[in-house]
């Protein structure tokens, strides 16, 4: 409703609309930020009030690309990360898991994601995907591989948004901070948590589990 209010306040100047029409635009718009501050104050006291829900929430943080509010939105939709047997299932769960468009039996078209999970999570993370793209290392590597191979500019927020799905199973799973050197080292997250689990085993046990 703000940004509605926001593009009609640029019409309304457009238009040469008089002033006082465009005032009482600005007033409802000064009105709405302060209740979506009050919503977002709300929001904050209740995961700072849960010990294990400040602890997912700030481990989500700490991923370049994820910040305040795809965090509470992700936890709101997903719940306890933890219930998910692999990074996989989660992401399948999100629908963000690839899927290759086919005609027939021997046409194969441009590879989507599959959209058939949690379509509000999912929603949820499209802009941290935009975001990362330009600001994760570990998703910048991702992308500019992507792009070398020809994807489609979609797709590849798509296989962004897949990989942050990783991320966060990876973090909360494990307990540990986002450290772009474990993934960037070419510890590619598969089924779970190994590479963050690599700050407490040998390099050589974690490759032999990549295998």
């Amino acid at each position: 409703m703000r940004q509605q209010e926001i593009n009609r306040i640029e019409a309304l100047i457009n238009q040469g609309t008089p002033s006082n029409v465009t005032a009482m635009v600005e007033e409802h718009v000064a009105w709405l930020n302060e209740q979506i501050a009050r919503i977002q104050s709300d929001i904050d006291d209740h995961i700072d009030g849960h010990p294990e829900l400040k602890q997912d929430a700030d481990l989500m943080r700490s991923i370049p690309g994820i910040g305040r509010r795809a965090s509470a939105q992700f936890l709101a939709y997903i719940g306890d990360v933890r219930r998910f047997k692999s990074a996989k299932a989660l992401a399948a769960f999100v629908g963000v898991t690839p899927k290759q468009k086919q005609s027939g039996t021997s046409i194969n078209g441009r590879t989507t994601i599959s959209r058939a999970g949690h379509t509000a999570a999912r929603k949820s993370l499209y802009m941290p995907g935009m975001v990362a793209k330009r600001h994760n290392p570990v998703i910048i590597a991702l992308a500019k591989r992507l792009e070398k191979r020809g994807l489609a500019p979609k797709a590849i927020v798509g296989a962004s948004m897949r990989k942050l799905v990783h991320l966060i199973y990876g973090v909360i799973k494990s307990g540990q901070p986002f450290k772009a050197e474990i993934p960037l080292a070419g510890l590619e997250i598969q089924e779970g948590i190994w590479p963050y689990a690599a700050l407490r085993r040998p390099t050589s046990a974690c490759l032999r589990e990549a295998r």
